[in-house]
């Protein structure tokens, strides 16, 4: 286990390091920054002062070889428009962005796989049917569209809910959460929704066609002979057998949440890193920019790296080290 979490950091540190190298190029190419963060009105000896205060008189080689050996100490730049590292104003934003990302993804497990289950086990059902129209529901309409329905009928038509910001949080070892006080788990409940609709959608259906198949493999037809009860057969016998592929899914699905809440976060005026990436996209804010995609990089190498843990406890025969391993 100890070789196979050394190769791991290994393949993880040039992913970070070619991911690096290919945002900074795409940053690079999008426009001059001092354009926008210098006073129209200011002559070219101004601007050539700018630029080299920022590095951004040094061609791209010499520039790239700075924010490795900056990036090694842990300094992934300073903001352009704030003056701060880039970093922390990451930091800052990351955990009303997790959150917002855990809350829909607990949802979307909590709903989709039951839904799942219970419309392979009973495919011809009526509520089996509604679930499953239901899902395409859910893959097809735009997250914007709902999130802005979702405002319209219960913040400004019902009152129940409000419709932005994040509500009062309370600190936990440093970090603001919302989901500890009423009125940041109001606050929280519609983006989450929005948020886990597409990802419910999705987890319906794979545990749906997950069920389908287990129960007609022998395992599961000789545990109903034996006359083992059916909270048995599904938890022990279906559940557990079709675990491995959702798990995968739900890690894939837990980063490209984070990733992408910025359509939700910004409908909802969520407080998260959403924001902060399109307003530094907007202001040619490079170092953001390229410190927010290597954070997100590196929050997916992690997700995957729990992923094929989890994938070691429900199936031993992918346990790193064994011989089915390899």
């Amino acid at each position: 286990m100890l070789a196979y979490a050394i190769r791991r950091l290994g393949q993880s540190a040039f992913v970070l390091v070619v991911m690096s190298f290919l945002v900074f190029i795409g940053v690079f190419a999008i426009g001059n920054p001092v354009e926008l963060l210098v006073n129209p009105q200011a002559d070219q000896e101004e601007r050539d002062r700018a630029a080299a205060a920022l590095g951004l008189d040094q061609p791209l080689a010499a520039q790239y070889g700075t924010f490795l050996k900056r990036a090694a100490s842990g300094d992934l730049g300073r903001s352009f428009v704030y003056n701060v590292p880039a970093i922390r104003l990451i930091l800052e934003r990351l955990p009303a962005t997790m959150e917002l990302a855990l809350a829909a993804t607990l949802l979307a497990v909590l709903m989709g796989i039951p839904l799942g289950l219970y419309a392979g086990l009973k495919p011809d059902s009526p509520f089996a049917r509604g679930i499953m129209a239901g899902s395409i529901l859910g893959f097809s309409l735009p997250t914007f569209w709902v999130g802005l329905v979702l405002i319209m009928v219960f913040s400004v038509q019902l009152g129940w809910l409000p419709p932005n910001g994040r509500g009062e949080t309370v600190d936990v070892l440093g970090v603001p959460v919302s989901f500890l006080t009423r009125d940041g788990l109001a606050h929280l409940l519609m983006p989450a929704l929005n948020l886990a609709l597409f990802k419910l959608s999705l987890l319906v259906r794979l545990t749906r066609a997950g069920t389908r198949e287990a129960v007609l493999q022998d395992y599961v037809k000789f545990a109903r002979a034996k006359g083992l009860p059916m909270r048995r057969v599904i938890g022990v016998h279906v559940l557990k057998n079709i675990l491995v592929p959702i798990v995968t899914v739900i890690g894939l699905e837990l980063g490209s949440v984070i990733a992408f809440a910025i359509v939700t976060e910004s409908i909802f005026a969520w407080p998260g890193t959403g924001k902060l990436l399109i307003d530094s996209i907007n202001q040619l804010d490079r170092p953001v920019i390229v410190a927010y995609l290597l954070v997100i990089v590196t929050i997916f190498i992690a997700i995957n790296f729990l992923v094929d843990v989890v994938y070691s406890v429900l199936d031993p025969r992918v346990r790193p080290g064994t011989a089915a391993a390899h």
